[in-house]
């Protein structure tokens, strides 16, 4: 390809996001804390409770996975949005709430583990009284809480935590499509956005299964092998807290209306010509990417996968933001199934894995509370977005938060 097409291309095709559209601003910004806490890789604002004067009855929530630092303007827009406003009705109650944020989210889940911990440190140093800790996170933010929280039982440190809670954490794995996952490599010549963040190091320990390159073999990656291995040497889980979760899809094992082996996407040039990615769809030598055009051919396959993308769970709108940017530099586009699950609700609330259609599609709500890891739990009545706070479960974790 000569240069002047290369250039052409890198003009014209801006930054992909993944869980969100790269660029986009909350709409509002957060109010003004009460406090902001400068810890060891990120940083945490600290908003009281109704009549309180401190930290008195504390609930710490850690950011999800992302691209960069965290944006509290958007953290205050997840935890307080419309019409749900979670924040508010917490600190109604006389809860303070501390988000915790982190100045790389894509950073290795150990890394911002040791914020996490620096945040429970310095909650347990500032409260007033004796009222125990809550502490938790959204989807990553909820692995990097349950990994901090059982490192520190194994280090025999008391944490002071009454409750754990994760809002559709991917316990056994979450999924981005190996279709998606090849075209951002694909593209990274001319923008590396989506790449660098499908390659970094929290994606790569949260993933199921993980491409490096458009052409490898998906694998489950080594930083997650590694990753496993930790957390079974520090007993997986906190022992001391009550363990609650919430999935953001259904439990009754109903598909989210995304078919197998259908057509997502379809460009048709400039630049990328011809170009089809497909829903996942178990079997062997599946085609799961068709993608031709400028920048080379490639086509990508998968063995023995299970119909991730149509699972019950949390879904991202994944497909739809890549079809969106891609218009915008003047792409022909066609985009038939925008979202797509990203944490299965098995996976969310801890009862099975996410390697066959028989676990991904378990009825959760016939199956005996003992099988989730998780002490209580809540699944969706619909499939919702990712880490969404609903009124369904931000009511349900207000009513389950210690006295």
């Amino acid at each position: 390809m000569a240069n002047q097409d290369l250039e052409r291309i890198r003009r014209a095709i801006k930054p992909i996001g993944l869980v969100t559209a790269a660029g986009e601003e909350p709409a509002r910004q957060a109010p003004p804390a009460d406090g902001e806490w400068s810890l060891p890789g990120g940083t945490a604002r600290v908003y009281y409770g109704q009549g309180n004067r401190g930290l008195v009855r504390p609930v710490l929530l850690a950011d999800g996975f992302n691209l960069g630092p965290t944006n509290f303007d958007a953290s205050w827009e997840h935890v307080d949005g419309e019409p749900h406003r979670f924040a508010t009705r917490l600190r109604e109650r006389g809860r303070d709430l501390v988000l915790i944020g982190f100045d790389e989210r894509s950073a290795s889940i150990l890394d911002n583990a040791r914020t996490a911990t620096a945040a429970i440190h310095r909650a347990v140093a500032e409260r007033l009284g004796g009222n125990r800790l809550a502490v938790g996170g959204f989807s990553m933010g909820g692995i990097v809480t349950r990994y901090a929280l059982a490192r520190m039982e194994m280090q025999r440190m008391d944490h002071q935590v009454g409750v754990y809670l994760s809002v559709d954490s991917p316990h056994r794995g979450a999924s981005i499509p190996i279709a998606l996952q090849a075209i951002a490599h694909h593209l990274a010549p001319v923008n590396a956005a989506l790449s660098q963040l499908i390659n970094s190091p929290a994606a790569r320990q949260l993933l199921w299964r993980h491409i490096e390159t458009p052409t490898a073999t998906p694998a489950e990656d080594p930083l997650r092998t590694e990753f496993l291995d930790q957390l079974r040497q520090i007993d997986d889980w906190p022992r001391i807290p009550r363990l609650l979760g919430v999935a953001n899809g259904v439990g009754d094992g109903r598909r989210n209306g995304v078919p197998p082996g259908v057509e997502a996407l379809r460009s048709n040039g400039p630049f990328l010509t011809g170009t089809q990615l497909f829903t996942q769809a178990g079997g062997r030598d599946r085609i799961v990417a068709e993608i031709k055009g400028l920048l080379g051919n490639v086509t990508v396959r998968t063995n023995d996968f299970p119909d991730l993308d149509g699972a019950p769970g949390g879904t991202l709108e994944s497909f739809g933001i890549l079809a969106d940017t891609l218009k915008e530099a003047g792409e022909n586009v066609d985009v038939s199934h925008r979202s797509i699950c990203f944490v299965p609700s098995v996976s969310a609330v801890a009862v099975r894995g996410i390697e066959t259609n028989d676990d991904l599609y378990v009825n959760i709500n016939q199956l005996s509370p003992d099988e989730s890891a998780l002490d209580d739990f809540l699944t969706s009545s619909s499939g919702t977005p990712h880490s969404a706070l609903t009124e369904e479960i931000g009511t349900w974790i207000l009513d389950r938060l210690p006295d």
